[in-house]
């Protein structure tokens, strides 16, 4: 199962590269798009959600890395002041064996 790694840009400029299990999280996110806040968390409890699913699916138990990831993201979304107004840019997107 390829592995998928998206970086983050967040309303205060910080950046952080995430992880998620599964390449199925390309399905929920395009580099190169900003999300307003809360479509970025929906966005991530989703995909993060599904890609354990699929993890589950094939081993037999749900993968705590990506949902350790959407705590991560979860802390940082509420240390955002006025998050009706932020927006979120995902800058890139690489997969496990995908030429960057």
């Amino acid at each position: 199962m390829p592995e998928a790694w998206f970086r983050v840009r967040w309303p205060d400029g910080a950046v952080e590269t995430c992880y998620s299990p599964s390449s199925s999280i390309a399905h929920y996110f395009v580099a190169g798009t900003s999300y307003s806040l809360p479509e970025f968390l929906a966005r991530s409890r989703a995909g993060l959600g599904a890609a354990s699913e699929r993890v589950r699916e094939r081993y037999g138990f749900p993968c705590s890395r990506a949902m350790g990831q959407l705590a991560r993201i979860e802390q940082a979304a509420a240390a955002i002041a006025e998050p009706d107004q932020a927006t979120v840019t995902i800058e890139t997107m690489h997969i496990q064996g995908e030429l960057p």
